[in-house]
């Protein structure tokens, strides 16, 4: 198992994912300006034996990380790779010293909630209307960074 930055190369493999996991994915340019021109932006991929399983997308923002996007390929899932990703994300925002990392969530997936509890995210406000493709709300989700890693 590998964490590496997300290169060009890994762009088809993260695009389909996104469309396999989100009803409003990221886009290939989106993608591809997260990587080479937003300073700010920092994508990680999980590999295992040459294949691309599940990536993280954070911002580094100042004092704060902010978690932009989050995903394993549905045949990957159920094996912790998620958690392997945010103790990363986790990990890096410890190290540059930041204060907290944030997050939006869809209200209704259990699922995603559930792994962020673990990690130590706690609910902090309801962003009304928050995603365009179905008016649905999004959980703020805000984790203090005093604990180090996911339960």
């Amino acid at each position: 198992m590998l964490i590496r930055k997300m290169e060009l190369e890994d762009i088809d493999a993260v695009v389909a994912m996104e469309h396999e996991l989100f009803t409003s994915p990221w886009s290939k340019e989106d993608l591809v300006y997260e990587i080479t021109k937003n300073t700010f932006s920092t994508i990680l991929v999980l590999e295992i034996e040459k294949e691309i399983v599940g990536y993280i997308g954070m911002w580094n923002l100042g004092d704060q990380t902010q978690i932009t996007t989050l995903g394993v390929a549905k045949k990957h899932q159920g094996h912790g790779y998620s958690k392997v990703l945010m103790n990363k994300c986790i990990e890096i925002s410890s190290y540059l010293g930041y204060d907290n990392i944030n997050l939006e969530v869809r209200v209704s997936n259990q699922r995603a909630i559930n792994l962020y509890q673990s990690c130590g995210f706690k609910i902090v406000a309801v962003r009304k209307d928050y995603y365009q493709d179905t008016h649905e709300d999004a959980y703020l989700m805000i984790r203090e960074m005093e604990e180090k890693s996911c339960h």
